[in-house]
This record gives C-alpha cells, structure tokens and sequence, in this order.
C-alpha cells in the first residue's frame, strides 16, 4: 500500500487496516483497565481524600501526553459526568513562559521538575505520562515530587522504563505500539476521572 504520486492507493486494504486497528485497540483497552481496576478505585480514593484535605492533582508529559495530561485537568475542573464543585488539578504542559525560561535557563530535563518543586505540596497526587516510561524531564520530576512527600503516579506503555523508580503507583498499558498505548491511556484517564469524582461526590 502507498500513496506516492503515480501509483493507486488501495482503499480495501486501508479500510481493512482501520478495522483491524479499532480491534487491536478495543483488546489492548479492556486488557490494561481489567489489570489495573482496582489500582485505579485506589487511586481514585487517594486523590479524593487529598482533594478532601486541600490538595491537588499536578499532571504532566511531553507531546500527545501533554495533551492528556490537559485533557485530565480540564475534567477535574470542569466535570466529567456530575454537577460537583471543581477539583484541584493543575496540568504542568500549559505555561508557555514557564517552560521556555525553565529549558533555556536550566535544560528541558528540569521543565517539570522546576514547576514541581515550586508547586507540589506533601500529600498532592503527582502523574507522569510517558510512553516509554524514559522521558527525563518527567522521571525527574516525579523524583522530585516524592522527594516532597507527593503520591507519585506513572502512566506509560511497554516494559514501563524508568518509571518504576519513581512512582508509588505505576500503570502500564499492554503494548509497545505508541498509538495503542496513548488510546489506553485516554481510557485510564476516563476511568480515573470517573472514579475519582465519585468519590469526590458521594465518598
């Protein structure tokens, strides 16, 4: 299959690669939020007692994790299914001054770390998407959240890299494909934000 000037694209084959891809995704989904379901209520629970006590949600990544990392603040603050007061959560990927004086005066390793260190505050949830799980910038930052007594959460794909390390709670998606690993991560984002906010609501 191509799409080179000169030479016909096979709409068959790229209707048939679709299909197989909604598949491969659907599978890789329910795999990752059966392994990690209960994982995720406590987490969810975690963060809502911090919320209860003042505390935030800190969330950050680099490239289409960034935009999950907004994609999860947005829910906090807006809503995800019900009426409810905002909870705190604070994506670390939107300050364009920030993070360009921080990688121009420090290096970009040190864009989340900077923040983290000036923000997170003991008993805050702190997450980092990455997924290779190796994304310095982010494993530094996690570090230095648990270095201030954060919960620190790692969400990635693959063998999970460096996050390990790092995090008190880590949660892998099934693959080491990259787009099936960002869709399980926006599925674990929904199933995060839903439990979270019920908790949050109902305790």
């Amino acid at each position: 299959m191509t799409c080179l000037r000169g030479l016909q694209l096979d709409r068959g084959v790229l209707t048939s690669e679709i299909v197989a891809d909604g598949r491969a995704s659907a599978r890789a989904v329910e795999a990752f939020l059966a392994q990690n379901a209960g994982g995720l209520v406590e987490l969810a629970e975690l963060t809502a007692r911090s919320l209860a006590e003042g505390g935030k949600v800190l969330v950050f990544g680099n490239g289409g994790s960034a935009a999950d990392a907004q994609h999860l603040a947005g829910e906090f603050i807006g809503r995800f299914a019900l009426e409810r007061a905002p909870m705190a959560a604070v994506a670390l990927t939107v300050d364009s001054s920030v993070l360009t004086c921080v990688s121009n005066d420090y290096g970009f390793e040190h864009s989340f770390t900077r923040q983290v260190r000036g923000l997170a505050r003991e008993g805050d949830v702190v997450i980092g998407i990455s997924t290779s799980g190796n994304s310095p910038n982010v494993l530094g930052a996690l570090a230095a959240a648990r270095e201030r007594g954060c919960r620190t959460v790692g969400l990635t794909g693959g063998t999970g890299g460096g996050m390990a390390e790092v995090c008190d709670a880590l949660f892998i998606a099934p693959t080491g494909e990259t787009p099936r690993i960002q869709e399980c991560h926006m599925a674990w984002i929904h199933a995060y934000c839903r439990a979270a906010e019920a908790i949050f609501v109902h305790g």
